[in-house]
């Protein structure tokens, strides 16, 4: 396989896994250990909760985007 064909199938894969373990990890915080749900009273962890999904939100999509940045250009012109 060409190397930059290879590059950019292991981008897609490597960008869907940091998306799905984005996805798991605020699930398991948010659902099963109740941090997502406001039922009660607001404590210091859902606030905690809510920004550390923001700020790792954030985090991901940059880290994405900079991997994006590194692929050849297939558009075939010089």
């Amino acid at each position: 396989m060409e190397p930059g064909i290879r590059l950019f199938l292991v981008t897609i894969v490597q960008s869907m896994s940091w998306a799905l373990l984005w996805m798991l990890l605020n699930t398991f915080f948010g659902i099963k250990l109740g941090l997502l749900f406001l039922d009660e009273k607001i404590t210091i962890w859902h606030g905690i909760y809510y920004i550390g999904m923001i700020a790792s939100f954030v985090w991901v999509w940059r880290h994405v985007r900079k991997k994006w940045k590194n692929l050849p250009d297939f558009t075939g012109e010089d």
